[in-house]
């Protein structure tokens, strides 16, 4: 690597609104020559969509479109297979570029707290100069759109994915002091019936879309059936005040 005169930089984008992006990271992407980011087939992609009017027409852009989606349940094993294929081919063409070119990634959020960026990151030891640029994450922006404090005193905060099993769910969710789950879409019906079972139905608030343009936040026990797929469900914690 040490001969190399390129790198990789990977750019936390933040929350979604761009005025919440770092000034490191907005100097970065200005100064960008060679730009990748992640996105679904026929769709612009969140990423991008957050720097827009921050690349200039010159500047080479390399969208990473999916392979797969949830057409293939991401426990079958030829979802795993194309996406490693998917993230090795874009490893491999990012290290040559990397060769002699800056190469700045795009990552919504922060790139290490669930970020795609980590497959390619994993990939790229070895054959690139690697930097990362931490962000806020996409929670941290829910959490202050609700404008109540998540955590108090000596709250432990949980993190929970949801697309865990609904007994998982529930069983930690009943533990929780703090409680924040993310990917959501689909799973929210089986959400719903695991914090009702834990008893935390009542104390959730859903924030849909938070810090961009069409930001919602309500109830979860309000909330619409169907939400899109940039929402956060949080329960405060109630912990030791002054």
């Amino acid at each position: 690597m040490g001969s190399h005169t390129g790198k990789v930089i990977c750019v936390g984008l933040g929350p979604g609104d761009p005025e919440l992006m770092s000034v490191r990271a907005d100097r970065v992407i200005r100064g960008s020559k060679h730009v990748a980011y992640f996105r679904k087939a026929g769709r612009a992609g969140q990423a991008r969509q957050i720097v827009n009017g921050m690349i200039g027409p010159d500047v080479a852009e390399y969208p990473m479109e999916y392979p797969v989606t949830t057409e293939i349940h991401f426990s079958d094993p030829e979802y795993n297979r194309q996406l490693a294929e998917f993230y090795e081919n874009w490893a491999k063409k990012i290290a040559v570029l990397a060769e002699t070119e800056t190469v700045v990634v795009l990552c919504e959020g922060d790139p290490f707290f669930y970020g795609s960026f980590m497959h390619l990151h994993s990939r790229l030891q070895g054959r690139a100069d690697v930097e990362v640029v931490p962000g806020i994450t996409g929670m941290s922006g829910c959490w202050t759109a609700t404008g109540i404090p998540i955590t108090w005193g000596d709250d432990v905060l949980t993190v929970l994915m949801a697309t865990l099993p609904e007994e998982v769910l529930a069983e930690r969710a009943r533990d929780a002091d703090a409680l924040v789950v993310m990917k959501i879409g689909r799973n929210l019906p089986k959400l719903r019936r695991a914090l009702a079972t834990a008893g935390r139905l009542g104390a959730a608030w859903i924030v849909e879309r938070g810090t961009m343009e069409g930001q919602r936040v309500q109830r979860l026990s309000e909330a619409e059936a169907v939400v899109p797929y940039f929402s956060i469900v949080l329960v405060h914690g109630q912990g030791r005040r002054p």
